[in-house]
């Protein structure tokens, strides 16, 4: 499906995730890879199949085979890191914080792109699953590296939109099934 399908899919209640989606390939404030990056780790961080093809057709057309894989990492090695780190911080017991993780998570130190892209999408993948220690400590590498606060805000941004998009399609089909 491409990305277009999936926008004339997005119902009339939800015309503003469609406008936003428009917004998406627009942006000029982030590099490609950053931007097709994001669109295809947050797409599949929605967990919905529609919106996961739709981000990935926009992706391959735009992305090396190496940086389409390490998108797709991004997205799996947050979906495992955010529930683990999000229960240490939630958990009333902080114990849990000085046992050592046992998870392997060696793509982050080398994920075959610029470690700047993969932590932005970390950072966005982390942001759609409500993990703060993750969104923390991926925003501190980003700022470390002086990535400016607009290209953090932008990530996050194209999270909430993909989201939105993910939100809107499964809005739709319980109407339509009711």
């Amino acid at each position: 499906m491409s990305f277009d399908t999936l926008k004339s899919k997005i119902p009339d209640f939800a015309k503003d995730v469609r406008l936003n989606l428009s917004s998406l390939v627009q942006d000029e404030t982030l590099s490609e890879q950053q931007k097709y990056g994001l669109i295809l780790a947050c797409g599949i961080a929605t967990r919905n199949a529609e919106v996961a093809a739709a981000c990935e057709a926009e992706a391959k057309a735009k992305l090396s085979p190496v940086a389409l894989d390490a998108a797709r990492a991004a997205a799996s090695i947050m979906a495992m890191n955010n529930v683990y780190y999000r229960f240490v911080h939630l958990a009333s017991n902080k114990e849990y914080g000085t046992l050592p993780a046992k998870l392997r998570m060696n793509v982050i130190g080398n994920p075959g792109v610029d470690k700047v892209d993969f932590e932005l999408w970390s950072l966005a993948v982390s942001a759609i699953n409500g993990c703060g220690m993750c969104i923390d400590a991926h925003e501190k590498v980003l700022k470390d590296a002086g990535l400016p606060t607009a290209s953090v805000q932008t990530a996050v941004r194209f999270a909430a939109i993909i989201q939105s998009a993910a939100v809107a399609l499964e809005a739709a089909a319980l109407a339509a099934a009711a």
